[in-house]
């Protein structure tokens, strides 16, 4: 009886090779590409994802530049820029009359702006069109056009002195606007190339 057990018991482990590995080679391609496909396949929910990702951490700013502080002007535009922040009480003026020239300081509470002034960031809300991936650095890139609406905008970026000053900045955290981008298609899912 015990040999009858052993002899099945060793029939039924001698399969071939081949044929064990024939069946488990569909599920495991069916595994590995429905995994890849979830987050690198070239849909509006993915280009949404890592568009979103990238613009947590990519701020919209009032000036791509940073200013130095203390900076003085005489520049009729940059004048009229600064005293709105003036007026959010993120700057300080004094004036210089004997060189026409307006000085500005950051206060504490600017400080936490301070240089560039951001103002929130961009969350898309939709992607309007995209051109199909193609090879490029090595990945596949794609153009793509998105909505987007900006959230986390502070209370001094919408007083009227300011959104006055900055109009782009004044419609962009008004109204849903449109833009376009680059994404490179990553093992990680579609991000924005840096």
């Amino acid at each position: 009886m015990t040999s009858k057990m052993t002899g099945t018991t060793t029939a039924s482990t001698s399969r071939p090779a081949s044929s064990l590995s024939a069946t488990l080679t569909p599920v495991l391609f069916i595994l590995a590409t429905g995994c890849q496909s979830s987050k690198t396949k070239a849909t509006p929910e993915n280009f949404i994802q890592g568009l979103n990702a990238h613009f947590q951490t990519h701020s919209e700013c009032l000036f791509p530049e940073a200013p130095r502080f203390p900076l003085g002007t005489s520049d009729k535009t940059q004048i009229k820029q600064f005293d709105s922040l003036v007026k959010a009480q993120l700057l300080t003026a004094a004036q210089e009359p004997a060189i026409h020239v307006s000085r500005y300081t950051v206060t504490t509470i600017g400080a936490r702006y301070a240089p560039r002034f951001c103002y929130g960031h961009r969350t898309v809300t939709a992607i309007e069109s995209f051109t199909p991936p193609a090879q490029a650095h090595g990945f596949p890139e794609t153009r793509v056009t998105y909505r987007y609406t900006l959230q986390d905008v502070p209370i001094w970026a919408k007083t009227p002195e300011v959104q006055a000053a900055f109009p782009e900045m004044a419609k962009a955290s008004t109204q849903e606007s449109t833009a376009q981008a680059t994404l490179a298609g990553t093992l990680a899912g579609w991000q924005v190339p840096d």
